[in-house]
């Protein structure tokens, strides 16, 4: 019983976090959703749990934003993304039987997307100082196709190269939201080839989708009584020791 209630309270802060980025309070606090949930089950297990949930935040935030967006680097970032998708299901059926190196790599993402938080704002001044060839949106839209597939973290690759353009804010939401909605159906493909998608999970994912939509409206309510730089913090922390946990589980 108290395996049972440590996955539940996990799992339950893991979807919890994802709620609080997606209302715009914390951006990295998506990024810690399916590292924390492997803490407590496979690693593949945990990216296919979290994938209905992220779809259906999809469709939410698309109604907004459904005549927002840039076509250019859409038509860039989109193929992109799809090639990232498939090394990334490579490399998920490559080492489907071997939970230690996933976890591993796992673990190692994490602390890259930490290091990430901790330098973006000088990272991204840098970029603005160049103007990106689209080559380089090519790349980064490539890595974030992959590190979505593993952990759905494709986030940090893809403002590398957005937000140096200055897009309008909602014309930026937009993008990023329907890039990320392609990217996650076109995931279908691979997780259910692969084995991922069970129907077992279904109970426990219509469950899960209440504390989403808890944690978006929590995520509105703590933005006027938390300094959001506080909580960032206490957001990198347990990235961190999720992720040296995950590297020496």
């Amino acid at each position: 019983m108290s395996d049972l209630i440590i996955f539940g309270f996990v799992v339950g802060v893991a979807v919890l976090l994802v709620g609080i980025g997606k209302s715009g309070f914390a951006d990295g606090a998506g990024l810690i959703a399916t590292p924390l949930m492997a803490l407590v089950m496979p690693m593949a297990d945990a990216a296919a749990l979290m994938l209905p949930i992220l779809l259906f935040i999809d469709v939410f935030i698309l109604r907004h934003y459904r005549n927002d967006y840039d076509r250019k680097n859409l038509n860039l970032l989109v193929p992109a993304g799809i090639v990232g998708i498939a090394i990334g299901a490579l490399f998920f059926n490559a080492f489907q039987g071997n939970e230690r190196v996933l976890k591993v790599g796992l673990g190692v993402l994490a602390l890259v997307f930490l290091a990430y938080q901790l330098g973006r704002t000088r990272l991204l001044g840098l970029a603005e100082q160049y103007t990106a060839p689209p080559a380089f949106g090519f790349a980064m839209g490539i890595l974030g196709g992959f590190t979505s597939t593993l952990a759905h973290a494709g986030l940090p690759p893809i403002l590398i190269y957005l937000l140096p353009q200055k897009l309008e804010p909602r014309r930026y939401v937009g993008t990023v939201a329907y890039l990320f909605f392609v990217i996650n159906v076109v995931k279908l493909i691979p997780y259910t080839a692969l084995g991922l998608l069970r129907v077992g999970n279904i109970p426990l994912t219509l469950v899960l989708l209440p504390v989403t939509y808890l944690g978006i409206r929590l995520g509105y309510w703590l933005q006027a009584r938390i300094p959001k730089a506080l909580f960032a913090q206490i957001i990198y922390v347990l990235l961190f020791f999720t992720g040296v946990r995950l590297l020496f589980s």
